[in-house]
């Protein structure tokens, strides 16, 4: 089992006193936590892709370059790359260039996106939303894994043996495919014998056992070796040294965001008894003290036989020491004793 962060890197007021971090601060912080993540020894670092002002990453490779000359060991990728509204050539070559900065750690996790505003900022038509994905993610599975393309489609013009340039360190990036929760993305995933990363932000885990169930199934049925699948369950949480602390530090710059994108979405503003109980034993929040995040990532591995996951700690703008302590507590405490319960439940 791998362990590690996502982070969408937001840049939200401080619910408490209305203060709002410059965007130069932010991006310090975070590379701070990068650094801190690595030291403790997680697996993998990931940053989101958004064009809106509450996120301020839009090219998760530029950032993740900087944090490949920062760090040693830890895996760095996106979570996820918009790919449909951007250009799989171009991709391509930005995370080649991070694997070589950083001595074969980049990865892709690809995906359609949640937010829409990079559609039209990059002359997408949303009515494409699905077949641009789809045709996007050919290629760029293409280009990973060949050096000259010839290719032909409906929304990029065609390649005609070319060559794309720099080539990664490793000999194939790994490029896994970001789900929501559509049968269809992952079918598409297995399909490819792609690692799928699932998101659970909402609702209760147990209900998204039939997408990890179909994924297996169908990623054996397209005659892709199971001993080479890969599962990342990706969820929203929070560690501090005891649960009371950890329940009251992260509700209200959790609520604050759910509730501004609930605003944009039609849902109802987050209140204190949905967030207890989504952070209940069966919720989707591992939010607590570092025995309660060991027990539901056990209990999570024991549903879907996940291979990796990766906490998105800073859904709000928590204070950094804050998400500095979750980060240590994640690599020093949580990760050890998930690996070793895990570990030993299949005898290795």
């Amino acid at each position: 089992m791998e362990l590690g962060i996502t982070t969408f890197v937001e840049n939200t007021p401080d619910p408490t006193t209305g203060t709002l971090l410059s965007p130069h601060q932010r991006m310090m912080n975070l590379m701070e936590e990068v650094e801190l993540a690595d030291q403790v020894g997680l697996d993998v670092f990931a940053i989101g892709e958004h064009h809106r002002p509450d996120f301020i990453v839009s090219s998760p490779a530029v950032v993740l370059a900087a944090a490949a000359v920062k760090t040693k060991q830890i895996r760095l990728s996106s979570a996820v790359t918009v790919l449909s509204s951007d250009d799989p050539v171009r991709v391509f070559q930005d995370f080649a260039h991070v694997d070589l900065l950083s001595g074969g750690r980049a990865e892709i996790i690809a995906g359609r996106g949640s937010f829409i505003e990079s559609f039209p900022l990059f002359g997408n038509n949303l009515n494409d939303y699905n077949e641009l994905f789809s045709e996007k993610l050919d290629l760029l599975v293409q280009l990973n894994k060949k050096e000259k393309i010839t290719w032909k489609g409906r929304f990029r013009p065609s390649i005609d043996n070319r060559g794309v340039y720099p080539r990664p360190h490793q000999p194939e990036l790994p490029i896994w495919v970001g789900v929501g929760g559509t049968p269809e993305s992952v079918v598409r995933a297995a399909n490819y014998g792609l690692p799928m990363a699932l998101a659970i932000i909402g609702g209760m885990p147990e209900r998204f056992v039939p997408f990890t169930r179909l994924y297996k199934d169908t990623y054996a049925k397209a005659g892709h070796d199971p001993a080479r699948l890969q599962l990342g369950i990706n969820s929203h949480g929070y560690i501090a040294d005891d649960s009371q602390r950890a329940a009251d530090e992260f509700y209200g710059p959790y609520a604050y965001v759910m509730s501004q994108i609930g605003r944009e979405r039609g849902w109802s503003p987050m209140n204190r008894a949905q967030y207890e109980f989504m952070r209940s034993a069966e919720g989707s929040l591992l939010v607590g003290s570092p025995q309660q995040v060991i027990d539901k990532i056990l209990w999570e591995h024991e549903l879907f036989g996940n291979t990796r996951f990766l906490l998105h700690i800073s859904v709000g703008t928590l204070p950094h020491a804050n998400v500095m302590r979750a980060i240590e507590l994640l690599g020093t405490v949580v990760a050890p004793a998930v690996k070793k319960a895990v570990e030993s439940s299949v005898g290795v």
